[in-house]
């Protein structure tokens, strides 16, 4: 009777969570939220929403469906006059920091706040946590290896001359796979640019919280982890927690059943899905050569399509105005509707990765999506398009070995062949059924670290040392 009475007696602790910008950053700190308070229900977490816009489709009904323990407060949007071409997440941020100052003053005037956890777009608001009596955490929906390049890009940045696509020898983070220049997140690729000094800017701030929350897992990136523990003699509290992915049911995700029902009708195995994420958009050019490669692989797909456009994270900045379908290749879905299944925009992407009849994934290899292939033991062929998605095949290709990797030719583009040639492999080939076991295991480590493993335990200690926090 005690035990009971005092977990309803237990005081409620108030965090406060600032999302970035788009739904691929609100997406992983609500499910954080999500899962720290089904573990620990005396947590009661405000998450403030900042946009560059009305909130999407997906935005709007992903937030309805949030426990009750969980407030939101959306930001009046950032004027779009305001932001530059090709807007910069960070800058969005910038432009919403009086709102933002605004909702915090308004939340402690309530209760106290015992935590402020940022986004690493949002780091500027951390600025605010001592106003406010709170401990600062970031929040990374990036890998390890993301961070620990992070931390170590002031250095760098002083140590190296000139551009980093042009270093012969690779660069050599510890506890990390070498890496090329060129592969490096794409706001590092100029280092004139403003994108560059935004990301040096956000990697000094890093240093400085009081912990840092990372969505991965240690079984998957020990060797990162481990060294990021011992950085400047343990200077740096680090939380791995994930995988944190999206879960929903077949029902609520799927109204039209499409996607699904056409892959109950496949073998098992049999279908390769290909998406680009929520942002990302291929040229025409590019969308004929996929169209293609997918032909002359004979394999089954399920393709996510979107309209073509010459910027390669378009998707995020403006909705679809016009059907995806028409810029295919003439008779490309007639000679296909055997075999293969295009959707326009969207596809219920978890319930399809968990799908029996798919055997593989065409990805872009944003983290979000590493990491729920991950969960679903799904191999990988990494096509990435931009931010720090060259890293993540990296990791995957050379590091855990569960993926293939595509290659672009000397225009930018990946050739029908290519296209056919890396698909059969994955599909049918040798090298393909050793990526298909090694991804299995990954699973295997990811179902242990959230049932009671290394990252169920790391959360629970974030949780008390938050607990003891708030009774100071």
């Amino acid at each position: 009777i005690y035990s009971i009475c005092s977990v309803f007696m237990a005081k409620t602790t108030h965090i406060a969570i600032v999302s970035g910008p788009g739904f691929s950053h609100l997406v992983p700190i609500v499910e954080f939220s999500k899962r720290l308070i089904k573990l620990h229900p005396n947590f009661h977490v405000n998450c403030i929403i900042p946009s560059f816009g009305s909130p999407s489709e997906s935005s709007k009904a992903y937030l309805k469906t949030l426990p009750s323990n969980i407030d939101t407060i959306l930001l009046p949007p950032i004027n779009k006059q305001q932001l530059p071409q090709g807007v910069n997440p960070a800058v969005t941020i910038t432009l919403s920091l009086p709102s933002i100052h605004e909702a915090l003053k308004s939340l402690s005037s309530k209760f106290p706040l015992t935590a402020l956890v940022a986004d690493t777009f949002a780091f500027p608001t951390l600025e605010f946590a001592k106003e406010f009596n709170a401990l600062s955490y970031f929040y990374t929906p990036c890998s390890a290896m993301v961070l620990s390049l992070a931390l170590h890009m002031p250095k760098l940045d002083e140590e190296v001359s000139g551009e980093y696509k042009d270093l012969t020898e690779p660069i050599k983070l510890q506890g990390c796979v070498p890496l090329l220049g060129v592969d490096l997140p794409a706001p590092t690729q100029n280092r004139s640019s403003e994108a560059y000094k935004s990301f040096l800017e956000r990697a000094k701030a890093i240093a400085t919280a009081d912990g840092i929350i990372i969505n991965t897992f240690l079984e998957m990136e020990s060797g990162a982890i481990r060294a990021l523990e011992e950085y400047e003699n343990g200077k740096i509290r680090l939380y791995p927690v994930g995988p944190i992915t999206q879960k929903g049911s077949r029902d609520e995700v799927d109204e039209s059943g499409k996607c699904l029902s056409w892959l109950d009708k496949q073998p098992p195995c049999s279908v390769l899905y290909v998406s680009f994420g929520s942002g990302g958009t291929l040229s025409q050019n590019q969308i004929n050569e996929l169209a293609s490669g997918l032909e002359l692989s004979g394999q089954r797909f399920l393709w996510v399509l979107r309209a073509p456009s010459n910027s390669v994270n378009a998707a995020y900045l403006e909705a679809e105005k016009e059907d995806p379908l028409k810029f295919l290749p003439s008779g490309f879905l007639e000679r296909t509707k055997e075999k293969g299944l295009v959707v326009p925009s969207w596809a219920p992407q978890v319930q399809v990765l968990s799908h029996n009849s798919v055997g593989g994934f065409l990805s872009h290899c944003g983290w979000n999506s590493t990491l729920e292939s991950v969960q679903e033991g799904v191999p990988i062929i990494a096509w990435p398009l931009f931010a720090e998605q060259r890293m993540n095949a990296v990791m995957l290709t050379d590091g855990l070995k569960v993926a293939l990797r595509t290659k672009f030719n000397g225009d930018g583009i990946v050739e029908k062949e290519e296209i056919a040639r890396v698909i059969k492999c994955l599909m049918e080939g040798e090298e393909g059924k050793g990526i298909r076991e090694r991804k299995m295991n990954l699973k295997d480590f990811s179902a242990n670290a959230l049932k009671d493993g290394s990252s169920t335990q790391t959360l629970s200690q974030l949780a008390r040392h938050w607990e003891n926090s708030s009774e100071v």
